[in-house]
């Protein structure tokens, strides 16, 4: 993690306070940021700034932007990857929110003015998304990320299941002064830095859901298949470091089963990559770790693996 302003800091500009700030990171992102920024410059709701944050782009990005002008600000830095560009535009918002977008997402019109007006209703959330249309970079609509459960804390339901928050990096907007008090995205980690950011967030104060699908992600068919490795480590790392913030009672059986769940599922993208004996391993171990409230789940996992049924 990096140093983050005090809450309430003004870091650059002048003029009336924006209610929200949005933040680009963008990273050789030339073929794709002019949607994700007209997408935003394009929101019924008026009250923001832009900010993107060229993170050492050596493609035409900075010549895209340019043609923006006084539309948004760009914070140009060293190549320092997401987790440490989105810190970047977090230090220099001005807004009492902050929304995230991925260069390669974009959103629908009335995104954010469905969202501020959620969280000023709602003073006890501290972050909230929405429901998600995924689609492939041909245009095939791919099954809505939609809301997850609402049973239990919002903590807990992160615990259980990574992807609870819908849309995450594209669609989550926050209040500022909770992401200061947080610290930042840790830019330690080289993937699931959203996950990690939403348990720490969760901390603070609720997180809820807008069941609308406000928020429009590209799924690419590498994006998993040639970082899986690098995902599940990271996912092992957070689920080990956050393990601390859940209450005393919750440390021991939900976090084991939440773990092996985590496992369990990599294991399965493992198998449909034909890594047959990393998915045996990682299903073993989700075993040994719960085998009361996982059992069943991944023992028959196992038993698909090995009589080499499709997943």
């Amino acid at each position: 993690m990096t140093a983050m302003p005090e809450a309430g800091a003004v870091s650059h500009g002048g003029g009336p306070v924006p209610r929200v700030s949005v933040v680009i990171p963008a990273y050789n992102a030339a073929w794709c940021v002019a949607r994700a920024v007209d997408s935003v410059l394009n929101q019924s709701f008026r009250d923001f700034e832009l900010i993107v944050v060229n993170d050492g782009s050596t493609d035409r990005t900075a010549e895209v932007l340019v043609g923006y002008r006084e539309r948004l600000h760009v914070v140009d830095q060293a190549n320092g990857g997401l987790s440490s560009a989105r810190n970047a535009g977090i230090a220099a918002a001005r807004g009492h929110y902050v929304a995230f977008l991925d260069a390669d997402d974009w959103w629908l019109p009335d995104k954010l003015a469905r969202q501020v007006a959620w969280m000023e209703a709602r003073p006890e959330l501290v972050f909230c998304s929405t429901t998600t249309r995924v689609r492939t970079p041909e245009g095939k609509a791919l099954p809505d990320w939609c809301c997850g459960e609402s049973s239990g804390s919002p903590l807990e339901r992160i615990f259980s299941a990574n992807a609870h928050v819908a849309g995450s990096g594209s669609a989550v907007l926050a209040r500022r002064d909770a992401l200061v008090r947080t610290g930042g995205f840790d830019e330690t980690l080289r993937s699931l830095e959203d996950i990690d950011m939403w348990m720490r967030l969760a901390v603070l104060g609720g997180y809820a859901c807008l069941d609308e699908p406000l928020t429009v992600i590209e799924k690419r068919g590498d994006s998993m298949s040639g970082n899986l490795e690098m995902m599940r480590a990271s996912a092992i790392a957070v689920m080990k470091k956050n393990r601390h913030l859940l209450p005393a009672d919750k440390r021991g059986g939900l976090w084991r089963a939440a773990y092996a769940g985590m496992l369990g599922d990599y294991a399965k993208w493992a198998y449909r990559r034909g890594q047959r004996s990393q998915a045996i391993l990682q299903l073993t171990r989700g075993l040994l770790l719960a085998p009361v409230s996982r059992g069943r789940q991944l023992a028959g996992l196992l038993l698909a693996v090995a009589l080499g049924r499709k997943l």
